[in-house]
């Protein structure tokens, strides 16, 4: 009883260990290397590598950590793993580019954007086939969803534009004006707006999903890639930088910028809010942020060319 006395104590004034306030793994897609890497954020260390192919680039777990979806752009595939038993077990032809990839909140429909063809194909897992095809802007890149799963938006980088698309009918509901050459996409956990890094304008566009419009502009580092949110800001990848930018959420100003390795790509946060983790492309890392201290405290070492762009933290308990 004592133990849990002191445990209850601990946790009330945030002496909790990350260990156990975080129980989760970052699958790192590592673009040069051809493979997976999965890394238990708890030991800080690699668990396992599994070979993809076709030059891996984004990735998402689902919402109940039994999959990962992974896009090869070379191979013009989806590649299903078993996230727990660390295996492939689905391939899927969906041509063109495949980049970006979002999975609706209950796992039953998967997203794929695809680069050349300026369209999103939906795929259902049951079948492991591609359904239907959504029109959106040019070269689409990552992809994000509203908690719901009701919109499902797009950064289409080549035309300087998100759009809405309604998951429901398929359709798409609005084009929203962003930064130069939008490319990372993520949505806030309410669904209220939505952030993108502008790899041309080396800023972040804070959208207004219900008015669909763009409502603010924050100036961050050179070519940022994505953006993670946690602890009332905005995390920025800056690929020329070797940055994060920091920003407040609520007065859109600028906190700081904070030294990862080089040429810094996907971006997330745990799910207790409490640790940014940063995939570094040229160093062949993931550093780990701590995001109230806003510094590297850790730093692990993965595969050749890491990118990890999209949801690719999975909890594990």
């Amino acid at each position: 009883m004592r133990v849990m006395v002191l445990a209850a104590l601990a946790a009330s004034i945030g002496l909790v260990p990350v260990e156990e306030a975080s129980a989760e793994e970052a699958f790192v897609t590592n673009q040069l290397s051809d493979n997976l890497t999965v890394v238990d954020l708890a030991k800080l260390r690699p668990v396992a590598t599994i070979a993809i192919g076709g030059k891996p680039a984004g990735v998402a777990v689902t919402a109940d950590g039994r999959f990962a979806y992974v896009t090869s752009p070379d191979a013009k595939a989806l590649t299903v793993v078993d996230a727990a038993a660390r295996k492939v077990v689905g391939r899927i032809d969906v041509g063109g580019g495949p980049l970006g990839v979002a999975v609706a909140p209950d796992g039953g429909t998967v997203y794929v954007a695809d680069w050349y063809a300026a369209a999103v194909r939906v795929i259902d897992p049951r079948t492991q086939s591609v359904v239907a095809s959504i029109v959106v802007g040019a070269s689409p890149s990552g992809l994000a969803m509203t908690p719901d799963g009701r919109l499902l938006l797009s950064a289409d980088r080549d035309a300087d534009s998100v759009s809405v698309v309604d998951t429901a009918t398929r359709e798409r509901r609005a084009t929203i004006k962003v930064g130069t050459r939008p490319f990372g996409i993520t949505i806030d956990a309410e669904g209220r707006r939505a952030f993108t890094a502008n790899v041309g304008s080396n800023d972040v566009s804070v959208i207004d999903i219900a008015e669909a419009r763009e409502i603010g502009r924050v100036p961050v580092g050179m070519r940022p890639y994505a953006v993670a949110l946690a602890q009332g800001r905005g995390f920025v990848t800056d690929q020329y930088g070797g940055t994060v930018s920091v920003f407040d959420l609520a007065t859109l100003k600028p906190v700081k910028r904070i030294t990862v390795g080089d040429y810094p790509e996907g971006i997330a946060a745990t799910a207790d809010g409490r640790r940014i983790i940063v995939a570094n492309w040229e160093s062949n890392s993931v550093s780990v942020i701590d995001a109230i201290e806003l510094k590297v405290t850790d730093e692990v070492k993965v595969g050749d060319g890491p990118r990890a762009f999209g949801a690719f933290l999975r909890r594990t308990e």
